[in-house]
């Protein structure tokens, strides 16, 4: 792939950095998932994967043609609908591309991939930093000072390393909403001179444990100049590793969740490496607690093989953690309280609307590593939350609420429609491809029907307070859900990351980032759903429910997109030209517009040598694959969290600067404040010109 020059701003080299899946630096992959990619796959199940289904399968290619069919509406939704297939093996003679003009929402000119330190955006389009780490959230927030933080001041200021963020109007035209950000993890050497890894001070401790977990502010749009302006509010809220939850649902008050300090096993302190996550219909925020493994030191030290076991499934091993603080606080030390980590890996739920809420982690939904959850209402009104897990081979999940949506935002309403994630049903995706084992053979190339595809099943693991498990009881199915899957042959996938649901045509979509080791010795081969072997760049899965039923409990499947560099002709684009596509590495989060296009951003700075970005790409029509670079974030950054409005984008820049030899005292970018200050992770807002310089137009104009 050759990537022309990027014109007159700042060009850095990206090193890439070796031994690091994607080409991530090692100071990121060691503080965000303490180097899970280094060490082998939690999951060492031995369920059958595609291979075996389908040498098992009978009549395989006509029954699963005939299971195909499904209907919406009465009417029956082709997945094909616009789209003429590439031709066997991957060919392109038959692929689609020129034509007519750009998709409905696409109408801008692709960004150049590129290494500069900064957020490159397109043509005719401006761009405004929102808010950044340290600024203030809570009214009486000191301003921040690099050189001097506290862990008070931390605990009114916007924290490190944003990821997702939801904007929830609150008014009719969306001019006035609240913002709510993650904070998924803290770089303890990018935030202070002189940090110690061996040897952290409480100080720098306690200021790691206030700038995770979420922020809450207050945001007006700017109806002359465009963009996003945050004010103070009396809702502006920090959420940190100390504030309280509350344990809710079927696993609440269980013995595995009770600790010396929470006998009833329903009160928890904080959240932790909070993710992905959605926007709920009743206007609430999910957020999701991912790579909670890392803080707990001391697994070592246990010695009871179950328990040894759960840990191990979990990634949670050795000694010491990364950054020390079971040194501070003894319940992150699992040789005191071995339970601690059981109250974390869950879905956390906050009330943006009352600052005085507790918030929720809901058990119900299980515990993994949760990229995230989005929720979609069935017609009846019952709440489906989609779920990812963040690892190699682990699974994609679905939960299904017993009670139904009470419209409305009385605070008796919102209370109803909390509590709907407490009651229903969770489920586990297994996948079967629809070709034969011969023609998926780890490189790529497309089976003779011209697409990866097949169906696939939902199998129920709990409902309720009941089991649905062999030899398992549902507090041990919710509290060590991936236990539970392995045991009911769940498909191990590339690591699930962010799962969204079409708002016009209802077809769900699954980020599936990489998976570096698929095919290796010891570890799952190809199936059609995760087709390459030594996954570098990872792909996108697109499903239906079966009669558009989002609380089916089977589906049709394909991939849309198989990620890389379009040159190489292990790369698909829905069958688009791949001569006129963005390249693409590491899908992550995903977002929609109101013209179904799917937006698109990605973790993986360095796999093709390009920085990170947020990409959009149809998913109907003749411009189906038509996938286009929309921005870029800084060199070392990833892109994250993007929120499209049909006038606003946003995207949270994630670790920006973070290259391998980079540290405080060497920071990898001055973005976003220049002048050689250390980089600080941010929110950015971008919208397009307008006509006579008012300033805002639309991004589908």
């Amino acid at each position: 792939m050759s990537i022309p020059p990027p014109g007159e701003r700042r060009t850095i080299p990206l090193p890439l950095a070796a031994g690091h899946v994607g080409g991530r630096s090692g100071i990121t992959c060691r503080y965000r998932c303490a180097d899970a990619c280094a060490h082998d796959a939690p999951n060492r199940s031995d369920n059958p994967y595609f291979g075996d289904l389908v040498r098992t399968a009978m009549s395989r290619r006509g029954v699963l043609r005939a299971a195909a069919v499904v209907t919406v509406g009465g009417g029956a939704l082709a997945m094909t609908a616009g789209q003429a297939a590439a031709g066997p093996g991957g060919s392109q003679a038959t692929a689609r591309g020129g034509g007519s003009g750009p998709a409905i929402g696409t109408d801008f000119e692709s960004v150049t991939p590129n290494t500069e330190d900064a957020v490159v955006i397109p043509t005719g389009y401006r761009q405004q930093v929102i808010i950044r780490w340290g600024d203030p959230v809570v009214g009486d927030a000191p301003r921040f000072d690099f050189d001097h933080q506290t862990a008070a001041a931390q605990e009114a200021q916007f924290g490190y390393n944003c990821d997702f963020a939801g904007l929830i109007p609150r008014d009719a035209l969306g001019q006035d909403n609240w913002l709510v950000v993650n904070h998924e993890y803290t770089t303890e050497p990018e935030m202070f001179r002189g940090y110690d890894p061996d040897d952290p001070t409480e100080e720098q401790v306690r200021i790691g444990w206030a700038a995770h977990g979420l922020s809450v502010v207050r945001a007006l749009r700017d109806p002359v100049a465009g963009g996003l302006r945050v004010v103070p509010s009396r809702y502006g809220r920090r959420i940190t590793v100390r504030t309280p939850f509350e344990l809710t649902g079927p696993a609440a008050g269980s013995e595995l969740l009770r600790t010396s300090a929470d006998p009833t096993g329903r009160t928890v302190l904080g959240t932790l490496n909070n993710c992905a996550g959605g926007v709920t219909p009743w206007g609430t925020v999910l957020s999701g607690e991912e790579n909670f493994n890392q803080y707990f030191g001391n697994a070592d030290q246990v010695t009871d093989p179950v328990a040894a076991e759960r840990l191990a499934r979990y990634g949670i091993s050795g000694g010491a953690s990364t950054r020390k603080w079971e040194r501070f606080d003894d319940r992150f030390d699992l040789a005191v309280e071995p339970n601690e980590v059981n109250r974390f890996g869950w879905v956390v739920e906050v009330d943006p609307s009352d600052p005085d809420s507790t918030p929720v982690k809901h058990t119900a939904l299980g515990r993994f590593k949760h990229e995230g959850a989005t929720i979609r209402l069935t017609e009846d009104g019952r709440a489906v939350a989609y779920q990812g897990d963040d690892e190699r081979f682990d699974y994609l999940y679905k939960f299904v609420s017993r009670g139904r949506m009470v419209p409305g935002n009385t605070r008796a309403a919102r209370r109803h429609n909390m509590r709907l994630l407490d009651d229903g049903t969770l489920y586990v995706a297994r996948l079967t491809g629809d070709s034969p084992a011969e023609e998926i053979d780890g490189s790529g190339a497309l089976p003779a029907d011209g697409e990866f595809g097949g169906t696939g099943e939902w199998v129920p693991l709990a409902r309720g307070d009941r089991s649905l498990v062999p030899g398992m009881t549902a507090e041990e199915v919710y509290v060590f859900t991936r236990l539970a899957a392995d045991r009911v042959g769940a498909t191990k996938m590339d690591r699930p990351e962010d799962v969204e649901a079409n708002p016009v045509t209802g077809r769900v979509y699954a980020a599936l980032t990489n998976n570096a080791n698929r095919g290796a010795a010891g570890s799952a081969g190809p199936d059609e759903a995760n087709p390459r072997a030594g996954n570098k760049h990872g792909h996108v899965l697109e499903w239906e429910e079966a009669g558009g039923d989002a609380a089916a409990t089977t589906f049709r499947w394909r991939l849309l997109l198989v990620c890389g560099d379009p040159e190489s002709p292990d790369t698909y684009f829905a069958g688009f030209d791949k001569s006129q596509v963005s390249p693409i590495t590491s899908p992550d989060n995903l977002a929609f517009d109101d013209h179904g296009n799917l937006w698109i951003s990605t973790d993986s700075t360095g796999a093709l040598g390009i920085n990170d970005g947020l990409y959009v790409v149809p998913t109907e029509g003749e411009r189906r694959g038509e996938l286009k670079l929309f921005l870029t974030v800084p060199r070392g950054a990833e892109a994250c969290g993007p929120i499209v409005t049909e006038d606003l984008v946003t995207v949270c820049v994630q670790h920006p600067g973070e290259i391998d030899g980079s540290s405080a005292e060497r920071p990898g970018s001055d973005w976003p404040d220049g002048g050689g200050a250390n980089p600080r992770p941010s929110v950015v807002g971008v919208w397009r010109t307008g006509p006579g310089g008012r300033g805002v137009g639309r991004i589908g104009r």
